[in-house]
């Protein structure tokens, strides 16, 4: 899509996918005036509940994707499991500024290696296999611990497998066979894993946002905590690979990139091209928020300058953490809560996120801890 192609207010946005990410996109399109359009096969959707239109139908039903190529000016997504046809389609109808490259690379984990191997950035060791005769040739020169993946799928702890010595061996020759092209990767010892989350428009333009900290539990991101706890060797590292990645892959938009940190070094891990978890601090502790600047990416304006206004920490709510994040609501006075609508609450599964700021970390973390020790 040409520079000189800027959607403006009053135009319609369409997002492939009705999740909460959808949702926090839709929220600031419609804050900036456009007009909302999603296509997802779930009837009233978390952003369906916000948008001004929705189509009903599968991520891959060629006529739902031709629809919402037709009533909106520009398409964007909010996960990258999104079909390369329907992709390549929006794209050649000059509607989709992200592209499909992106979209194939990040469905892929041996493609997202790849690529980033190729582009001189440090990445755990690893390599593909398609059977468990494979698999078990590959072991027998790896350093354990290992981890075993999916090529494709996988999510929050979903589809992988870590082989902590030899004995792991036989479980992961079963796991190669039962899922075909599997990739295996060294397990980093990290001392904290860091997202580089950022915004690069059409022109080349990038924005980057404070880098986060990630906290984990089962998988799952559990808490962001802004800013990080990173030398400032470490964070221009952080920038420079996700500089050097963004323009490789030529991105646009919000893209998050995974980072392990040992010492003073970093590895990649994964990719996202769509606006990130992590992030979501962003909506109250930045002058704009990921989603904000991934509508001006997409929409042919020119990024703005990112400020943290205060540390934060993100905290997720899952679906076991609910009824306590709804009893404190009234009394939070350093938690933006935010929940997604979603219909039906099952444990694991993300019902929202809360912020916290305040004028200190030292500050921020007491809140934290406090709303923490509560739901113990």
């Amino acid at each position: 899509m040409p520079k000189n192609n800027v959607i403006l207010p009053g135009q319609t946005i369409g997002i492939i996918g009705g999740g909460q990410l959808g949702r926090m996109m839709a929220i600031a399109a419609k804050y900036m005036g456009y007009r909302v359009a999603v296509l997802d096969p779930t009837p009233n959707c978390p952003t369906a509940q916000v948008a001004d239109e929705q189509i009903i139908a599968a991520y891959d039903h060629m006529d739902g994707i031709k629809q919402l190529t037709e009533i909106s000016d520009v398409v964007t997504y909010e996960f990258e499991n999104v079909d390369l046809g329907a992709a390549a389609y929006i794209e050649n109808a000059g509607k989709l500024p992200q592209g499909a490259y992106a979209l194939e690379v990040t469905q892929n984990r041996e493609k997202e290696k790849t690529v980033m191997r190729e582009a001189g950035l440090p990445v755990p060791r690893f390599a593909i296999v398609t059977n468990s005769k494979e698999c078990e040739t590959v072991l027998k020169d790896f350093t354990f611990p290992a981890v075993i993946k999916t090529c494709s799928g996988g999510y929050d702890g979903k589809g992988q497998l870590k082989l902590e010595s030899t004995e792991g061996i036989s479980a992961a020759c079963e796991f190669a066979d039962r899922n075909n092209t599997c990739i295996i990767e060294q397990w980093v010892p990290f001392d904290r894993e860091i997202s580089a989350v950022f915004t690069r428009a059409q022109s080349g333009e990038m924005a980057f946002f404070p880098i986060a900290e990630n906290d984990h539990k089962n998988h799952i991101l559990y808490k962001t905590t802004v800013p990080a706890t990173i030398s400032e060797t470490v964070n221009q590292k952080a920038i420079n690979a996700a500089k050097k990645l963004a323009e490789k892959m030529n991105v646009v938009g919000t893209f998050a990139i995974e980072m392990f940190v040992k010492e003073e070094e970093i590895f990649l891990n994964e990719m996202a091209p769509r606006p990130h978890n992590s992030g979501h601090y962003t909506i109250e502790a930045c002058n704009i928020s990921q989603f904000q600047q991934h509508i001006r990416a997409i929409c042919g304006l020119d990024l703005m300058p990112v400020k943290l206004l205060a540390p934060a920490r993100m905290v997720n709510i899952l679906g076991e953490d609910l009824e306590h994040a709804l009893k404190v609501m009234p009394d939070l006075k350093n938690g933006f809560v935010h929940l997604y609508g979603k219909e039906g609450v099952k444990p694991k599964r993300k019902m929202g996120h809360i912020t916290f700021i305040a004028e200190t970390e030292e500050r921020v973390s007491k809140v934290v801890t406090a709303y923490e020790e509560a739901n113990a």
